[in-house]
């Protein structure tokens, strides 16, 4: 190992001192079932009070280029078409990259993957036929990759909820024929939100599977001329945006209401909802014409749904701990963008009031829950 590593370990187990937490490697120390993994890399294992702990990613994106044939030079593809074919990027993103995939994981400490697509990969612009041909590649793969290592992937299918009842059809399919354990969506659909009645199918049979939905943005389309310019805002402000406006409109529009069992997982922490959400409140307090009455209080419909701990800061995510519960919290990374957070372990560590039962369930027990992990 290299000064550099070495000095990153010292830290790490230092500032994790408190919360009882060590990474045990098979250079460093002895646990059970320690050793190289399958692609031969050291494999990074976390151990709090002794315990080993699983840890499971729930924000892992991929990219099937199999599809790239169906789709490519179709001017709906946009700003995004230079965004999944650049090279760099692709490679990583790349299904079938699967050493890469392990070694990263190994390095931070992720047992298992919960794998979806690129949003780059959605193409709600697609008629029926095309949309069905090119849902059916993706979540093929998808689960040929996690045939490959069924104990370090689980597949999160994609929808081509453009179609709803073809979403509907799509997800009974791939989780009868591939075992997918969940599925994400994107923030919006063509400009129509996630409320509209006419995605209650979607929700509905989403509900009575039993199956999780991950809730993911690409960007604000509706603010984009506001968010160009430099800061990558389109990104930064436009992805957390559309995630808040989309689970604002869930609850306004009783959806929620409606279909109370619905598994639903919000990428980046929920965007600002959590951080806002009091503001909800008091608009139904205050103003109830303009913010029209719900069963509850905005801020009670956060116990049904779940969040991803990727929101960067350590006072941001004792924040959203503190407004939601630890048992709503899931570790999200965002593999392997450049906004991903590589260090979620020690990020999540990083918040020293948390019980070790509590870490635990974050780190990955409510995911094995959800996903069915045994």
């Amino acid at each position: 190992m290299t000064g550099a590593g070495m000095k990153r370990r010292e830290f790490i187990q230092k500032s994790a001192s408190v919360a009882g937490l060590s990474f045990v490697s098979c250079g460093l120390g002895t646990l059970a079932g320690c050793g190289e993994s399958a692609n031969g890399s050291e494999r990074r294992k976390v151990v709090i009070n002794g315990k080993r702990m699983r840890t499971i990613d729930i924000h892992c994106h991929s990219y099937v280029h199999d599809v790239w044939p169906l789709v490519e030079g179709r001017d709906e593809l946009g700003y995004l078409m230079p965004v999944v074919n650049t090279p760099p990027l692709r490679n990583k993103l790349d299904i079938n990259n699967v050493d890469f995939r392990l070694q990263q994981m190994d390095e931070q400490g992720i047992d298992i993957q919960a794998v979806s697509l690129h949003v780059g990969q959605y193409h709600h612009w697609a008629d029926r036929d095309l949309a069905t041909e090119i849902v059916g590649i993706q979540n093929a793969k998808i689960a040929e990759l996690c045939t490959t290592h069924p104990d370090r992937f689980v597949g999160m299918g994609a929808v081509a909820l453009q179609h709803p009842d073809l979403a509907v059809e799509q997800m009974k399919y791939a989780i009868r024929e591939y075992d997918m354990r969940g599925f994400m969506i994107t923030g919006s659909v063509n400009d129509e939100e996630l409320s509209n009645p006419k995605y209650h199918p979607f929700w509905a049979a989403a509900e009575e599977l039993g199956t999780v939905i991950f809730i993911h943005p690409r960007n604000f389309p509706a603010g984009q001329s506001r968010l160009e310019g430099n800061g990558r805002l389109d990104n930064v402000i436009g992805n957390p945006l559309e995630t808040t406006v989309a689970l604002s409109h869930l609850i306004f529009e009783g959806t929620l209401d409606k279909y109370p069992g619905v598994k639903i997982c919000a990428a980046h922490g929920g965007g600002y909802l959590p951080s806002y959400i009091g503001r909800s409140d008091h608009c139904v307090e205050n103003w109830p014409a303009e913010c029209k009455p719900v069963d509850k209080l905005p801020s009670q419909y956060l116990p049904q749904l779940y969040f991803d701990t990727l929101v960067y800061s350590t006072e941001n995510l004792r924040h959203l701990i503190r407004t939601v519960g630890a048992d709503r919290l899931v570790i999200g990374t965002d593999f392997p963008f450049n906004m991903s957070k590589k260090d979620a372990v020690d990020h999540l560590l990083s918040v020293s009031e948390l019980s070790p039962e509590e870490q635990e369930a974050i780190l990955g027990g409510t995911l094995a829950k959800l996903l069915g992990i045994a």
